[in-house]
């Protein structure tokens, strides 16, 4: 069976990575970039995405450079605790939770694709221009950086090309309608000092404006700062790239210098900075067609809420090769994979939506009247019901069977 995965981020990338620990050796991935890289940004990786990474022999290597997780803090704006929480290890997981740099984990990725798969199996500066097929395969024409254009056959086409998908655009005749809920995100990272123990993520602020602080390295700090989106509009949605002055977020967030940790003076030292609209699609009504299927972003792109983005990728990945390793057929796993997430998975986006907006306003007035033990109660209560709903509630996934392949189809490897 000859696989394509279009696109080369970390749905993409481990995807490719899970097909072959389950027994398949033709698999090849576009990638539109001519240069594979990512902004020196953060990212989270909760313990059912670490558990696949783990499964696929990568935790050793996501340990050398993650800081394990310890603990999730929600502060209100006058820099009180609202709530504190315990993550990763620490909530009985058996898998950490890490926080890391998303171009080191994709470096990992790509480097044990290249290693497992073979150089050849990652073709870079490809753009995905055309995708046709019929119940037997697919053809997908890319054009190069040169303007070159070439033409591949699939058995299974894997649409893992982020929010903008250009195999989405063809399966739906059109590219699907970003939303946006009226907020523009600010990204950046720079030299700090450890807080709360040097293992912790805190988000400060409340449903007027947020900021989110971790670490992502030793004495490095990701900060991530939302907040309505000015006069001047929102700009292009979906595009991560926008540089923007340090100086100008920091501006937004002046009034937030406390003893233990002065965003204002984080935010100025960075070297960096990269402004974009809070962007989403609209859960789709399917993902399969004929032997093309999607995953990722390009599937359900949604607000980098509760750590899911990348997480859920992972997870598709994993289910995707499962299904097409133990189903009788190609087209009874395509339609397995779907059934087993797309619904899920959509719920989890709607679900961050409402994190974005509802939750906050809610847990934010509670605070503003003092009432921090009735915020606190309902933080803990959202997040229960979120770890049900994506996945890695403590029992469920501890205890969940496996998605790892023998090479013997069928035979699940269990758990370790």
């Amino acid at each position: 069976m000859k696989i394509v995965i279009a696109g080369a981020g970390i749905g993409g990338l481990t995807a490719a990575l899970s097909l072959h620990a389950a027994g398949f050796s033709d698999v090849t991935v576009l990638e539109a970039a001519r240069h594979i890289q990512q902004l020196g940004v953060g990212i989270n990786l909760p313990p059912h995405a670490v558990r696949e990474l783990d499964e696929l022999g990568l935790h050793e290597g996501v340990a050398a450079f993650g800081i394990p997780t310890a603990e999730l803090a929600y502060i209100d704006s006058a820099g009180r605790l609202i709530n504190a929480e315990a993550r990763g290890l620490e909530a009985g997981y058996r898998w950490p939770q890490y926080s890391v740099h998303r171009g080191k984990l994709q470096d990992l990725l790509l480097d044990a694709v290249r290693s497992r798969l073979g150089p050849q199996a990652v073709i870079a500066g490809q753009r995905v221009q055309e995708v046709h097929y019929d119940t037997e395969r697919a053809t997908v024409r890319t054009v190069g950086h040169d303007g070159a254009t070439s033409t591949c056959e699939a058995d299974v086409l894997i649409g893992a090309d982020g929010i903008r998908s250009a195999v989405r655009g063809a399966l739906y005749g059109q590219q699907a309608p970003l939303a946006t809920n009226g907020w523009t995100m600010f990204r950046g990272t720079a030299e700090g000092q450890p807080f709360r123990g040097g293992r912790a993520m805190v988000i400060v602020g409340d449903e007027h404006l947020r900021c989110v602080v971790y670490p992502i390295g030793p004495g490095m700090l990701n900060w991530l700062i939302v907040r309505p989106t000015g006069p001047e509009g929102a700009g292009e949605l979906g595009n991560w790239n926008r540089p923007v002055a340090p100086e100008t977020v920091a501006g937004y967030v002046s009034h937030w210098d406390f003893d233990w940790l002065d965003i204002p003076a984080l935010v100025r030292r960075s070297p960096a900075a990269y402004e974009y609209p809070m962007a989403d699609i609209d859960p789709l009504p399917r993902w399969t067609f004929g032997p093309v299927t999607l995953l990722g972003d390009a599937a359900h792109a949604m607000y980098p809420f509760g750590s899911n983005g990348a997480s859920q990728a992972i997870i598709d990945a994993r289910v995707l090769a499962y299904q097409l390793a133990t189903q009788p057929d190609r087209d009874a796993a395509l339609a397995a994979y779907e059934q087993l997430r797309r619904e899920t998975v959509g719920a989890v986006q709607l679900a961050n939506r409402s994190m974005a907006g509802d939750v906050m306003k809610r847990v934010s007035t509670l605070a503003r009247a003092s009432d921090h033990a009735s915020a606190a109660a309902e933080l803990e209560r959202v997040e229960q019901s979120y770890r049900k709903l994506a996945g890695f509630d403590v029992a469920a996934l501890n205890e969940r069977p496996s998605w790892s392949v023998a090479r013997d189809p069928g035979m699940a490897v269990p758990p370790r």
